[in-house]
């Protein structure tokens, strides 16, 4: 009797602790929930999710990831509608901070932009490393091309090109998707046409898309991804510890480590380079 008893309380207190500690999650007696807004390239290429699963395996928050435009992540931000943001344009994330928005903005990790096309390439412009004058280029053989048109930190990189390029292209040649960079990427496929994408998105894509890399190693078409943690001192309802917890995790060697060989081991190329 004495022996089932024993054997009854054990099971009781471990049912107890794995209850406690946050739907099995061992060691952590609560868990909150924090809101991360990021980027479609982060999301397409698979970066977001591996980032998510670890840092809630190893932190006691439940992660609800948002995937939008650069743009719109810092909006999200800037009206307290999010407590970290993972995102990739400078000018953007400079703003935010002028603003007082942002308490914190640091560097991540980084790939590049590319142009890439149909591998008929009308515009002749294989090869060439200036995305300005590949830009020029495709005007002048009034290709059509394919833009994201969403405020993220891709279609803010575009624009910057059209505007060293001194030219854009004809309406009827341009098509606005308004969507995030996998999708552009497909419907510039169906169309023939040529876009402007960051590196990881494409080559995840892989062969489901018939385009090819066209334009690339232009020193301008640095792709930074940056973490910013929301100013709690101007939204006080944010997860301020959880944002730093965040924001601090990316930061740390193992995650750095782990950006560095992320993908390889599936597609053999360097899909982002970590920067700490």
């Amino acid at each position: 009797m004495r022996r089932c008893l024993g054997t009854a309380a054990l099971l009781l207190l471990c049912t107890v602790l794995v209850t406690a500690s946050g739907c099995g999650t061992p060691g952590f007696a609560k868990r909150s929930k924090l809101i991360l807004a990021s980027t479609t390239s982060a999301e397409d290429s698979g970066v977001l999710n591996e980032f998510v699963k670890r840092f809630e395996k190893a932190y006691p928050y439940d992660v609800k990831a948002v995937a939008v435009g650069s743009g719109a992540a810092l909006f999200m931000g800037r009206n307290g509608d999010a407590d970290v943001m993972l995102t990739h344009e400078p000018k953007a994330e400079k703003e935010f901070m002028d603003t007082g928005s942002g308490e914190s903005v640091d560097k991540v990790m980084h790939n590049d932009f590319i142009i890439v096309g149909p591998a008929s390439d009308p515009a002749g412009i294989k090869g060439m490393t200036d995305a300005a004058a590949a830009g020029r280029k495709i005007v002048e053989a009034r290709a059509p091309f394919v833009s994201r048109a969403d405020a993220s930190g891709t279609n803010a990189m575009e624009m910057s090109v059209w505007e060293r390029a001194g030219v854009r292209p004809a309406a009827d040649r341009y098509t606005e998707t308004g969507q995030g960079m996998a999708q552009t990427l497909r419907i510039a496929d169906q169309k023939k046409a040529y876009a402007l994408t960051d590196r990881a998105t494409f080559i995840v894509l892989g062969d489901s898309v018939s385009l090819e890399k066209l334009v690339e190693g232009d020193r301008s078409l640095v792709n930074q991804y940056c973490v910013t943690v929301v100013n709690p001192a101007r939204f006080g309802r944010i997860n301020h510890a959880g944002a730093v917890a965040f924001r601090d995790f990316l930061l740390a060697e193992g995650t750095q480590n782990m950006i560095a060989g992320f993908g390889w081991d599936q597609y053999h190329e360097r899909l982002f380079y970590p920067d700490h």
